[in-house]
């Protein structure tokens, strides 16, 4: 599939970490740090592409470079920092999944690479997922690391994915390739190939271009009642 026309979005994001792009009225949001993992940096870089893309509204489409969609929380970053730092963090990220909780329009994710811990549960806030079939894992691997999964993401998952595939997928620790993670229900879609990962996505979100945003934040809004009512809880 060739990649549809795109023009810069207009928006200055940190070029070390966001790229930015509107393909035919979808905005993309391109994570370009690395192994995407929410660190003290990241966090806000993201956070902040999300707000600008909800002040214009419309379809949304998150994806990661190379390797990695996502590989969860930076756990390196959080050796020896201070309290108030890891805090921020984690609040930071439960920004984030409130931002694609809320977000005026449809949101897919176009899963390029690795989507662990974190990044799976980023990926289950999102409407609709794509995922490559050729290369990269969809793992929820708390159960290895003998950690349990805090309110704010249990809520989240519960509501993004199919229950018994959920059970399955959080209580084995199975990494999932795209075609596995498509028989599983928990992706929509899978695209051969790293290059046609967005497009095949884009393609999913461009019918919804015309949809009224603040229409499909409500309607989502009430879907997702349990996620939110537990993420904005978690700031108080």
């Amino acid at each position: 599939m060739v990649n549809p026309p795109c023009r810069p979005s207009a928006v200055d994001h940190d070029a070390r970490m966001i790229h930015t792009d509107d393909i035919d009225g979808v905005r993309v949001v391109r994570m370009d740090h690395g192994e995407n993992r929410f660190g003290p940096d990241f966090v806000p870089a993201l956070l902040g592409a999300l707000e600008d893309a909800a002040a214009t509204g419309g379809p949304l489409v998150l994806t990661g470079t190379g390797k990695f969609f996502c590989n969860g929380l930076d756990l390196a970053a959080f050796e020896g920092a201070e309290r108030d730092v890891v805090r921020g963090v984690f609040d930071g990220v439960h920004r984030v999944l409130a931002a694609l909780l809320r977000h005026p329009g449809l949101t897919v994710a176009a899963i390029n690479g690795h989507a662990f811990g974190g990044g799976a549960i980023m990926a289950g806030a999102c409407d609709l997922r794509v995922m490559r079939a050729d290369r990269g894992f969809l793992c929820f691997p708390e159960v290895d690391l003998q950690m349990t999964m805090s309110p704010q993401f249990d809520a989240v998952i519960r509501d993004g994915y199919p229950p018994a595939a959920l059970r399955r997928a959080v209580l084995t620790g199975a990494r999932l390739g795209g075609p596995e993670a498509l028989e599983a229900g928990l992706v929509d879609a899978v695209a051969e190939g790293e290059d046609a990962v967005v497009p095949a996505a884009v393609e999913l979100a461009r019918p919804h271009v015309g949809q009224h945003g603040p229409t499909v934040a409500g309607l989502r809004v009430r879907l997702v009642e349990r996620s939110l009512a537990a993420l904005d809880a978690s700031g108080d």
